[in-house]
């Protein structure tokens, strides 16, 4: 990964063959990051997303393989417990130009990712709600 602090913001390329989130979430832990907005574009091979049953109050994934354009990836991040937590989502598209998304675990970079770190001043912590079954914001 290469980095590039622009104004207050920075500007991360990862390359190919990293992983995106624990690429991220290692940035925003050396940099101190505590809170940020996130946006990005890419490629990607092998990519984990799910979606939240908001009934059952648990994740589903679904793994995709192959070539895969990374449409949008945005999110936040913040802190939970401490330590830096990222919530991000992702809109990929496949060979057939067929646009999927949701909460994104992981993502193999096959060709580059592009991504705007928007740091915010402050800090905003999580909790586990036990009524929604999440981590929301501690607000």
């Amino acid at each position: 990964m290469q980095a590039k602090k622009c104004g207050s913001k920075w500007i991360l390329r990862i390359d190919k063959g990293e992983e995106v989130v624990a690429t991220l979430r290692d940035f925003c832990d050396s940099r101190g990051v505590r809170l940020a907005s996130v946006s990005g574009i890419g490629a990607a091979d092998t990519v984990v997303i799910g979606y939240f049953e908001t009934a059952a109050k648990k994740y589903h994934t679904l793994e995709r393989t192959g070539d895969h354009e990374i449409t949008n990836l945005s999110g936040t991040v913040s802190t939970m417990g401490g330590q830096v937590y990222l919530h991000l989502h992702i809109t990929l598209s496949d060979p057939n130009g067929q646009a999927f998304g949701g909460h994104l675990s992981s993502a193999l970079v096959s060709g580059t990712c592009e991504i705007v770190l928007d740091p915010i001043e402050g800090e905003v912590d999580r909790e586990l709600s036990q009524e929604v079954g999440l981590n929301l914001l501690k607000l």
